[in-house]
């Protein structure tokens, strides 16, 4: 199976399991659900959910229900995006190529949407019941911190918006990513080791692992968001540089910056030597995410 194929159908694996765990467009109140699908099914990657798995394969063999798991991260990856792009944040007027929630459904309904797509990342974790209990709690306190304020989604997005219009710099640079873009990342091969009983080396490993396809992630969507076009990206291209944003190029320069995500991969390639042959996928899975182009 080439890449590709195996790629899209893992794509399926976890669109199957979002379509079960979301409720429908019909059930009450019925807005907020449209809202919610409306973001969540517009031809996102699924790389955290994705990563999330086959973290967990190179731990055990197929560990049952982990894509529960997995989708909670898509969960919380798609609340972000929605309250990214809310005008009072980046104020985004297109996301994966469509119109961005707040402008089909309001700015009140798209956060009530990022709020509840929140909400059930967590619900979806506390109903697990194929994973041990000491698991399911360490996974959710996993995915909690990763979203949280202290070194976190939160925290980096915090730190993006104080850091507009100010000189760039290195050491907020690498603050902002490591939390805001970084520890979700991190959070998704974190969670698939956990679940599938990782012990402590290889967790330590696959946490390393996750902050190489972290860091190396932000980068190249920094340097895709100078090179690419709109049409390509599916969002508005240009923007990081009209709002003054501390970006990789804008401290680096764009060729150092793809040497740095390159320096990255190699780093999550030798993360995962103890696997072995197991790691394959998460091995190709780095490789895309500095090979991409949108």
């Amino acid at each position: 199976m080439s890449f590709r194929e195996y790629l899209a159908g893992q794509q399926q694996l976890i669109d199957r399991e979002l379509e079960r765990l979301v409720p429908g467009e019909n059930v009450p109140p019925a807005t907020i659900h449209r809202a919610m699908r409306y973001s969540l099914f517009a031809g996102g990657k699924r790389v955290r959910p994705i990563l999330c798995l086959e973290a967990g394969r190179t731990v055990a063999d197929s560990p049952h229900g982990i894509e529960t798991a997995a989708c909670s991260l898509e969960f919380v990856h798609t609340y972000s995006l929605i309250h990214d792009d809310l005008p009072a944040l980046d104020n985004d007027d297109f996301r994966r190529g469509k119109p961005t929630s707040h402008k089909v459904f309001g700015e009140a309904m798209a956060i009530l949407a990022g709020d509840a797509l929140l909400t059930l990342a967590f619900e979806t974790l506390s109903k697990m019941n194929s994973v041990a209990d000491d698991r399911k709690a360490r996974v959710i306190a996993d995915l909690a911190t990763a979203a949280g304020t202290v070194g976190g989604m939160i925290g980096g997005q915090v730190a993006d918006l104080e850091g507009e219009g100010k000189p760039p710099n290195a050491q907020l640079l690498e603050a902002i990513h490591r939390a805001k873009t970084g520890a979700l990342l991190r959070a998704s091969v974190r969670m698939g080791a956990i679940y599938g009983g990782a012990d402590d080396r290889q967790l330590d490993a696959i946490s390393r692992y996750g902050e190489h396809v972290g860091l190396a992630f932000q980068i190249v969507d920094d340097i895709l968001d100078v090179e690419q076009s709109s049409e390509s990206l599916g969002k508005t291209a240009g923007k990081d540089a009209q709002q003054h944003k501390i970006t990789f190029p804008a401290v680096y320069g764009l060729e150092e910056s793809r040497h740095m995500a390159e320096r990255e991969r190699l780093s999550a390639h030798e993360s995962l030597a103890i696997f072995g042959v197991r790691a394959g996928r998460l091995r190709e899975l780095a490789d895309l995410i500095v090979q991409r182009t949108s």
